[in-house]
């Protein structure tokens, strides 16, 4: 599994559900294994200032038109998704440097006890969601990471469900991307979300409210008890 990183100083531009544009400046370009396209600056945390997940393709123009050559511009990518007409145009102007490094096979993702259980038990005992709610499976994968978990409602919509066992904002990010990707599926869409966890904070339910995520707390032992006393909200 190689990642590609490059350090350019570039613009940025998206097309296609939505428009942005991002003006030249010093930026990390990271193309993935699985050929997701990532661009970053030196902040923001983890979370990239634009991307376009896979499947997608990356073609590189090195001669670009002369009036794009007149502005500085020595490169031209160009990221077009594979099932949606959405394309990621990133403008070079300037390579700082390029490097390629062999990960290897990941090693997967490993939860603390007590979080890896709550999956368990839930997944057991899936109505815990609501009536009628039927398991998928467990660590359904994305190009991202696997989905805790994914089940059906009562009317058989597809719900993602991420699991924590403290719900801050990153839980709230972590399932948007998952949610992002397999709505893209024509198979799985609409999918909805739900953000499970034994605390949620305030700013965490916020944003998921705002973003259509339901919230949902889990009791642990009442779990294990196999007790219907759950809180939803």
């Amino acid at each position: 599994m190689v990642v590609q990183l490059t350090i350019a100083r570039c613009s940025v531009d998206y097309a296609g559900r939505l428009q942005a544009h991002l003006d030249p400046g010093i930026r990390l370009i990271m193309v993935k294994a699985d050929g997701s396209v990532l661009v970053h600056a030196d902040g923001g945390s983890y979370k990239p200032l634009n991307w376009m997940s896979a499947p997608c393709s990356l073609t590189i123009d090195h001669d670009p038109d002369p009036e794009l050559r007149e502005a500085g511009v020595q490169e031209v990518w160009r990221v077009q998704h594979a099932k949606t007409a959405d394309l990621l145009i990133i403008s070079v102007y300037e390579v700082l440097g390029r490097h390629e490094y062999e990960f290897g096979t990941d090693p997967g993702l490993v939860k603390d006890g007590v979080e890896a259980h709550l999956q368990e038990l839930l997944a057991a005992h899936i109505d815990t969601l609501g009536d009628g709610y039927t398991l998928v499976r467990r660590e359904y994968p994305t190009p991202v990471g696997p989905v805790d978990i994914l089940a059906r409602d009562s009317q058989g919509a597809h719900v993602a469900v991420e699991l924590k066992r403290r719900g801050g904002i990153d839980g709230v990010e972590q399932l948007t991307r998952y949610l992002e990707l397999l709505n893209r599926d024509p198979l799985l869409a609409p999918v909805a979300g739900v953000f499970a966890a034994q605390e949620i904070k305030p700013q965490a339910r916020t944003l998921a409210e705002d973003r259509g995520i339901r919230c949902l707390i889990l009791d642990y032992d009442t779990l294990r008890g196999l007790s219907d006393e759950n809180r939803l909200f």
